[in-house]
């Protein structure tokens, strides 16, 4: 066999590893025929762009150009961040394996007072829209006008709230939202997917589910009307689909959404375990999502699941801080819910929020985030909007990210194949979210090939390890049964292991790696790149045999194309695949090993870090000529391997207490949630405060500075003069904020306050950052330390 590099592959003549003595065999048939897509009952917009590409759905997935589409969908909020960082947060979320990026369109933020409306600077909708498909993005504009979204009144200006019923046929009030939608109509003119752009649909409203004369399905149906009347004409129409939404069936599509556990909530213990990581074999619909009000019947989307495609648009990457419960997520607790979402059916996988923000400020001052104050459900800050998301505030890439991406290159290159399987259920099954011992998995399949789905990881919970597992699925032409030998699948593992899947020709019977994407290396080949399931040999079915390989960042020859070209395999580890992106470069796709973020901008490949650390990448297929200032380049086996040395001059902060904190007053339960509500303003004349002097040079070579704050306390709150520049909840996680957006003077002092932290505060804090209060002590508020951190970018130009 002709091999580019041994991957210290051994044919299978005996156990795989250590393996058990008792099997477990799980059993699911996948013979029956599945039941044949139906077109025609949604009333879309116009499918067909200028260039002839079309865009529909049917009843079971999304269609691109007539071929089965399932993309990855992320939300970040224009008016939630600094226009001055679109182009390049846009194209991070490319790299990242989005495909559309979604965005809120809140009233308030556009039309805080009656009469004219503000579309400037970070309000600047047309604009957004044009970087986002430069970026190579579509783009899902939710119009409103009730948004949610932890805003002030959900989104709606005060003004229209105070005067006349909201969300219903009431004339005066769908006479302003009739001018709101004109208005984001004109914004974007022109950019519609039937003009040639990226607006490939439009949200109407968000999770509604009131009923009654001029609600329910006529109020939807008159929020598409107007839509229409405004020249919103996309393919796409789509409602929430949670808490028992009404709309009129046909006329828009549902879309749902999951967490991995319920901010809102009032409880200030651990939750049971949450829906989101439990395969749905009969609903589409994943528990309570928030909303603000109450269903008393089953809602359109149950009566519509097999008319319409389970798409997603609100699976949390992360999670909103909301005062009364500080949930701080792990990056597994967020990717476990991808295998089980998509072997529960997902054909388009959306997630909110994707990058996170800050709220503008009203006029005045006056807030704009949701809070008791306003009447809100929930309390949330007045200006942070971090979500805990796999892009923060600034662009920070999270621990998440590395996590998620996998799976969206997973989606790019086989959700055409992905899309067309049907579930299948397994013989056994949970019979509650709170049943830990049942194996909890799934099948997706077509005809003979499909997708295994696996999820042994619950947030907050040990699951046991499922000892000496092999699966039993029975095809049309067959019973396929894997792996070859019993193994042991750890707490914590989640998988989607392919069956029966074609890899240019070669065929693979089954593997026990997870495929991420496929790549053409030109002279060397298509080569296919699996990732390893940690604990678990990675075993690959294949026409001549049963092989297992070892991971690393080596090639393996496994046949060829019909034409034949080598087709080879890559086997990552997990840490290996955590730095991975793919990306398009110099006419080529290419895979890219960086510790740091990296993507694609004028032509060139873009590396940026945090601190003093040098930047670096590995890449291949190799780039030709790599070039840049200080730029070292070295081939190591197939990488080509690129670095840029560290840089040690970081800029230094002055830290000096100016006020120590008083006894904080006793937090309060009340709000229509009767929980724990944030303290009133005059209660952060307790506020512990630090100054906090930036040196007279800002690092001027530096994309931005982050200043990093770690403290213990209630509420944080960080000023430049009296503008309030951020807020924060405690929960454990480190608070940055990028300073370049605020133009501060050299050697300006900041102040940082601290809210103390009451002993018996009625709060939820994971116990793994809950304060631990010595005896007799009835609050704190420390800062146990503060920097600031230098970005810094690197341009490499092939």
């Amino acid at each position: 066999m002709n091999r580019i590099r041994t991957l210290g592959v051994a044919l299978l003549l005996g156990a795989l590893g250590a393996g058990t003595a008792a099997e477990t065999l799980l059993k699911l048939d996948a013979s029956a025929q599945a039941a044949a897509p139906q077109a025609g009952y949604l009333k879309l917009g116009t499918a067909r762009s200028p260039q002839g590409h079309t865009l529909a759905a049917n009843s079971q997935y999304l269609l691109r150009d007539g071929q089965p589409w399932l993309p990855v969908m992320g939300e970040y909020h224009y008016s939630r961040a600094p226009a001055s960082q679109w182009a390049t947060q846009l194209r991070l979320m490319k790299a990242s394996g989005i495909d559309i990026v979604a965005s809120y369109v809140f009233w308030n933020h556009h039309q805080e007072q009656p009469g004219t409306f503000n579309w400037k600077d970070n309000r600047d909708l047309r604009r957004f829209v044009k970087l986002a498909q430069a970026a190579g993005l579509q783009v899902v504009v939710r119009l409103g006008p009730w948004a949610h979204g932890e805003s002030r009144y959900g989104g709606i200006p005060d003004w229209v709230v105070d005067k006349m019923p909201t969300r219903s046929n009431d004339a005066e009030y769908l006479g302003h939202v009739e001018r709101l939608y004109a208005e984001i109509g004109a914004q974007i003119k022109g950019l519609l997917w039937k003009d040639g752009g990226p607006v490939i649909g439009v949200q109407l409203e968000n999770e509604y589910n009131i009923r009654g004369a001029g609600r329910g399905e006529e109020h939807i149906a008159a929020l598409k009307a107007l839509a229409l009347k405004a020249g919103m004409d996309v393919p796409l129409y789509t409602v929430t689909g949670w808490d028992g939404t009404v709309y009129p069936s046909g006329e828009v599509m549902p879309v749902f959404g999951g967490y991995p556990d319920e901010p809102w909530a009032t409880s200030t213990k651990e939750l049971p375990p949450k829906e989101t990581h439990a395969f749905r074999f009969d609903t589409r619909v994943s528990g309570d999502l928030g909303a603000q009000t109450r269903s008393h019947a089953p809602g359109t989307a149950e009566t519509d699941k097999d008319k319409v495609p389970f798409l997603g648009a609100e699976y949390g990457p992360g999670l909103p801080a909301m005062y009364r419960r500080r949930t701080l997520v792990s990056p597994d607790d967020i990717a476990a819910m991808l295998p089980v979402q998509l072997g529960s059916g997902v054909n388009l996988f959306g997630y909110y929020m994707f990058h996170g923000g800050r709220n503008p400020v009203g006029a005045g001052g006056t807030g704009l985030e949701e809070s008791t104050l306003s009447g809100g459900y929930n309390d949330t800050p007045r200006i942070s909007y971090d979500f805990q998301a796999p892009l923060g505030p600034d662009g920070q890439q999270r621990p998440v990210l590395a996590k998620l991406r996998p799976f969206h290159y997973f989606l790019r290159d086989y959700g055409a194949r992905l899309a067309i399987m049907t579930v299948r259920q397994p013989e056994r099954v949970p019979a509650t979210p709170a049943d830990l011992q049942t194996p909890r998995w799934s099948v997706r399949a077509a005809g003979d090939s499909g997708f295994l789905f696996f999820n042994n990881h619950v947030r907050q919970y040990a699951m046991p390890t499922q000892a000496g597992v092999r699966f039993e699925v029975r095809l049309p032409g067959g019973t396929v049964t894997l792996p070859s030998v019993p193994v042991d699948i750890p707490n914590g593992a989640y998988f989607v292991w392919p069956i029966n899947l074609d890899l240019d020709g070669v065929a693979l019977r089954h593997a026990t790696a997870q495929p991420v994407t496929r790549i053409d290396a030109g002279a060397q080949g298509i080569v296919h790149v699996f990732a390893a399931t940690a604990g678990i040999p990675a075993e690959f079915a294949l026409t001549e045999g049963v092989r297992t390989l070892k991971a690393d960042t080596s090639l393996q020859r496994i046949g060829s194309t019909s034409s034949g070209r080598p087709v080879s395999l890559l086997l990552l580890a997990p840490e290996q695949l955590e730095q991975l992106s793919v990306l398009d470069l110099a006419g080529q796709r290419r895979l890219v090993f960086s510790e740091q973020q990296a993507w694609v901008a004028d032509g060139k490949l873009q590396l940026r870090g945090i601190g003093p650390l040098p930047l670096r990448a590995a890449v291949f297929p190799a780039l030709p000529k790599p070039r840049a200032a200080g730029l070292q380049v070295r081939l190591d086996g197939v990488l080509q391997r690129l670095e840029l040395a560290g840089d040690d001059t970081q800029p230094m902060l002055q830290i000096s207490p100016l006020r120590p904190a008083r006894n904080a007053p006793k937090v309060l339960k009340g709000g229509l949630a009767g929980a724990a509500v944030q303290p009133i303003p005059e209660a952060f004349a307790s506020a512990a405060t630090w100054a906090l002097k930036l040196p007279a040079q800002l690092a001027p070579q530096a994309e931005d500075v982050l200043l990093e704050l770690d403290f213990v306390g209630d509420i944080g709150r960080v000023f430049a003069g009296t503008r309030m520049l951020d807020d924060w909840y405690y929960n454990g996680q480190r608070w940055q904020i990028g300073l370049r957006q605020f133009a501060l003077q050299p050697g300006q002092q900041l102040e940082l306050s601290v809210l103390p932290l009451r002993a018996d505060a009625p709060v939820y804090i994971d116990a793994a950052h809950r304060p631990t209060f010595a005896d007799g002590q009835s609050q704190v508020a420390e800062l146990r330390g503060a920097r600031l951190l230098a970005v810094r970018r690197l341009a490499i130009a092939p």
